[in-house]
Order: C-alpha cells, then structure tokens, then sequence
C-alpha cells in the first residue's frame, strides 16, 4: 500500500515538533511555575519568565507494544547466522506475536515552550505562552503481525491501520482570578498556527491464502496530508498487459516551510478549596479547530489482488493465454491496482479538531505534616485515540525553595512511575521530572517498551 510513503508524509508533518499537556506527576507541586498548562486556574505567587526555548519542554512516548515485541535474539546466531538480532518474522522464534495486543497503539508528544511568561495584574494572574506542538499516533490489529509471522493457509481479518500526525505552533494569553474565598476560575484563549496535519487509512483489509495457489488480498488505502507546500511526486508506469500507462505515487516533496492552517482554541479550568485540607479540580483543554488551505489526498484503487496460480503454463510460448509471460504480466497488473496510491490531487481546505482533555483532580494536605499532600488526578483525552490516566501522587516541600513528588499512574497504555523535582531558589526556577521511568532500553538508549517521559524548564522569577 506503499505505506512507507504514507508514514514518510506523516512523520514529516512532525519532525517540526502534541498534544502533551505538561507534566502530570507535578499537577500538585504548588511551586511549579507551569502548572496552569494543565489547569489554566492555577496561579503562581510569583510572576517568572521562562528562558526560551527551556522554559517548559515536555516530551513523552506511549505504547502497548514497542521494540521488544518486534526484536528478539537470534536463535541461530553463530550457527547459520552472524546476526545477533532478529524480527518477530523468524520462524524459529516461539510465540513470537505474545507480545502483541487486539489493537496494538503508540503514540509520541511533544510540547516546547519557545515564549512563556506570567505576572499578576487585572485584579488576577495572567500568563503569555509561544509553543510548538506535536502528537504521532499509530493503531495497528493484532491480525496484521499475525499475518506477517505465519502466513498460514486461513483467512485473516487484519481490520484497520490508522497512523495520524498533526503538529501546530499557539499563541496562548491565560487570565485566572479568585472568585469569593474558595473558589477560582480560569480560561486561556489561543491562537493556532497550522503547520501540518496528516492521516493515512488502510481500511477493510482481509487475507484469504487458501492454500500455495491461492490467495486473495483485499485493502483500501487513503493518505490525507494538509500542509504547505505539500504535494505527491508521481510517476508514470505501463501495464504490463495491455501497455497502457497508469499514475502512481512514488514519493513525497515539500516545497518550502509556513503556515498551512488557523485556528482559534480555548482551556476552562476550576479550583475549589473545601477547606484547609481538601482541594478539588478541574479543567477542559484544547476545546477548539485549525481551518487548513489544502488537502492533498492519494488513495489506491480498493480493487482486489487475487492469485490463483500458474495453470497449464508453455514455458516456450510467451503471447499464448497460458504463457509463463501472459500470466505474469496479469498478476503484475493486478498488483500495481491493488498496491500503488494514486495522486488525487487538492481536494480543497478543511477544518479539524483538536482533541480536547478533561481532568478532574483531588488534593489532601496531611494536618499533622502540612509540608505533605496527596493527590489524584485523572486525565481522558478524547477524540480517534482516546487516552486515560489516572495518577496518585505523594508530594513534599521540604524547604522554602525545594519540593518535588513521587507517583504512581494506570492509564491506556500501561501502569507508570513518575517524578519530579523542582528547585526554585530566590530569582530562578528549575524543574525536572518524568510520568514515566526509563526501563531497559537498546544500546541506541531507544525503550524497549516504548513508554518514556521527559520535563524541564527554567524560569527567572521575582
């Protein structure tokens, strides 16, 4: 389905730099200067200013499979082989599709903060944000590795294959005021910069191999790209049949950088303090659309590719029905039909939406030890890969300018240890922490399971 082509396009659309809402094991460090990321209500005491570039950088990759379900060791290694690693593919691999889920999911989020500042004024806190965002998703059926490992004589019900990338650049200007004495409310207004949007869908795709002389493979591919610049490179073949030309694509260009898209978005959030220990939460992010200039779509036929075998074949007589050569060039034929995408040109603009985030959060502040809270925070984002977390964490202020928490996380993808550190002397602020400990990793420090977190930032406050 010339897929390589479709993830090329799509991972273009995000080497730029997701939706990644900040750092959730530090939603209850009261001195964590980026907190209201998460919920647009909180405040800080003091007004900072972010360093550029590292103020806020918030990177951060899901999955319930990863490079561990896909490599394994070479059972054959120093025997016939000198390859140390093979694929799940190898047949001498035992129960080498375990490792895969019903639906097999990754995702990768980036956030960077390239401006960032917040100061009190307006009878509130305000705040003023520049960043960059990102988020690549996959979801892969089980049926498909399956099919790739055995390829057994059965019919195969391989599904759906959805990848989608979609990165943005917003503008953000947030206001939060108290309102009575325990209650405060807050809201974020942005503007979005569309710089990419892409999806590609492989859809009713089935294998019937009933034996070596016959196969049937069914698929309906669509690659949909909005980005500036963006156009397929397309080449023109000949049917092998009858001669006649056909389009397919071959590759994909981008013809400079900018802006392919606008948007406007809001967040809402909500604090509600109970009473000296009990503290409640709130907030809906990301409610909002990019409108985009273009959609360049490439599709493939949806036409069968049916096997039968070689019948009745004169190895000698190459323009005969039964020919080895006739029969080979209508088999070659069906391929480049069910195989090759198609450049369909500009199907004009479209609107999308973000995928919007509700969290809902719960702190208690121990009476006997006031410097230690517990909190709770769950977490839904909604839309075509829905994700939820929920996270309870353990957080301390051992002195004025240090405090920092543990936590603990069950969400889609897997169960988590997060941390987080945060240093903020008089004058500056530095913060460091993960949602998701760093487990065995390749020599290429690549997680095996592809679950990994990374926050920091630094801030000049006063």
């Amino acid at each position: 389905m010339k897929t390589k082509y479709i993830l090329s396009a799509c991972l273009l659309s995000c080497s730029m730099t997701a939706i990644s809402q900040g750092l959730h094991s530090g939603y209850f460090v009261d001195d964590l200067k980026t907190r209201h990321t998460m919920n647009p209500a909180i405040a800080n005491d003091q007004s900072y200013v972010a360093i550029p570039g590292i103020g806020n950088l918030n990177i951060k990759s899901m999955g319930n499979f990863g490079v561990g379900d896909v490599l394994f060791d070479n059972p054959l290694y120093g025997i016939t082989s000198d390859k140390k690693k093979t694929t799940f593919m190898n047949p001498y691999i035992t129960g080498a599709t375990d490792g895969f889920k019903d639906i097999n999911r990754i995702r990768v989020q980036e956030n960077i903060s390239i401006l960032s500042a917040g100061f009190k004024a307006f009878n509130g806190y305000n705040t003023v944000e520049l960043n960059v965002r990102s988020d690549i998703n996959a979801k892969l059926p089980f049926e498909l590795f399956a099919f790739a490992a055995n390829q057994e004589n059965r019919h195969y019900d391989i599904g759906e294959i959805n990848v989608a990338a979609k990165s943005f650049a917003e503008l953000a200007l947030g206001h939060s005021r108290q309102v009575g004495d325990k209650l405060r409310l807050g809201g974020k207004l942005k503007i979005l910069l569309g710089i990419a949007e892409g999806n590609a869908d492989i859809t009713h795709v089935t294998a019937d191999l009933q034996d070596a002389n016959r196969w049937i493979l069914n698929a309906q591919a669509e690659a949909n790209i909005s980005m500036k610049g963006f156009k397929y490179v397309s080449e023109t073949k000949e049917y092998k049949s009858t001669g006649s030309s056909y389009a397919r694509v071959k590759d994909v260009d981008v013809d400079g950088t900018g802006i392919g898209g606008f948007g406007v978005g809001v967040d809402l959030g909500a604090l509600y303090k109970i009473n000296e220990d009990w503290e409640v939460s709130a907030a809906l992010l990301d409610l909002g659309f990019i409108s985009w200039s273009n959609q360049m779509v490439a599709r493939n036929d949806g036409k069968p590719f049916e096997f039968s075998g070689f019948h009745d074949i004169d190895v000698n007589d190459k323009t005969s029905p039964t020919g080895m050569e006739t029969q080979g060039h209508k088999y070659s034929d069906q391929i480049a039909d069910f195989y090759n995408l198609k450049d369909k040109g500009d199907q004009g603009g479209r609107t999308t939406s973000l995928s919007p985030v509700f969290t809902v959060g719960g702190k208690y502040t121990l009476p006997s030890y006031r410097l230690l809270s517990l909190g709770l925070l769950s977490t839904t984002q909604l839309g075509k890969f829905m994700w939820t977390e929920a996270r309870l964490s353990a957080n301390i202020s051992p002195l004025k300018w240090l405090d920092g928490g543990l936590s603990f996380a069950v969400n889609t993808y897997t169960t988590s240890m997060g941390w987080v550190l945060n240093i903020h002397p008089r004058g500056y602020n530095f913060f460091i922490g993960m949602d998701h400990l760093l487990g065995k990793c390749t020599k290429e420090m690549i997680p095996l399971s592809s679950n990994a977190s990374l926050s920091l930032g630094m801030s000049i406050t006063w």
